[in-house]
């Protein structure tokens, strides 16, 4: 192999190690999003349909403000196993594709770099140590303007507006059956 090649090889390696450890660190990021529902039922009832919801997986009323109308409930998240042996196996592949390109590179060291291999289980501890935290719920009943009674003539039904501040995961996983 050319040693253009071999250089251009090194580089993009190291690329493939900084993605890399991009991916295993954004594995433990919080992903807080807000999410607004607006249903034709009572505020009151969907908050509760909500903190039922909640309670059901798992997590703990821990504290109501009645002025703002607001629910903030707490849980703990669990990390997954298959995903530390997913990072942990991602990282093994890409240390030993750094160590071959650097034996490749300094054939007297070749032993040294596969050492490297050492440090894929680093991405599974990281992971395990991060992914492991307390989650907090945010519910939150708004009033919902009345509409105008000269451009609707049918009588107001109750409508409630509820805005859910949580996880990414737990509010795509709320979205499709709440209210209905």
């Amino acid at each position: 192999m050319t040693e253009i090649a071999t250089y251009s090889t090194l580089f993009i390696t190291l690329l493939m190690i900084i993605g890399l450890g991009f991916f295993i660190r954004a594995s433990t990021k919080d992903r807080i999003e807000t999410l607004t529902l607006v249903r034709p039922v009572e505020p009151l009832a969907l908050l509760q349909e909500l903190t039922t919801y909640f309670e059901e997986r798992a997590y703990t009323v821990t504290a109501v403000e009645p002025e703002p109308q607001r629910i903030i409930l707490r849980g703990r998240v669990r990390p997954s196993l298959f995903l530390a042996g997913f990072l942990t196996l991602l990282a093994a592949v890409g240390m030993l594709c750094f160590a071959l390109v650097l034996a490749n590179l300094w054939p007297a060291y070749a032993p040294g770099f596969l050492g490297l291999l050492g440090l894929a289980p680093a991405a599974g501890w990281f992971y395990w140590r991060g992914a492991d935290r307390d989650e907090e719920i945010k519910l939150e009943v708004r009033p919902t303007p009345d509409p105008d009674p000269l451009t609707d003539a049918s009588p107001a039904a109750p409508r409630a507006t509820v805005t859910v501040t949580a996880h990414r995961d737990e509010l795509i996983a709320l979205a499709p059956g709440v209210g209905h």
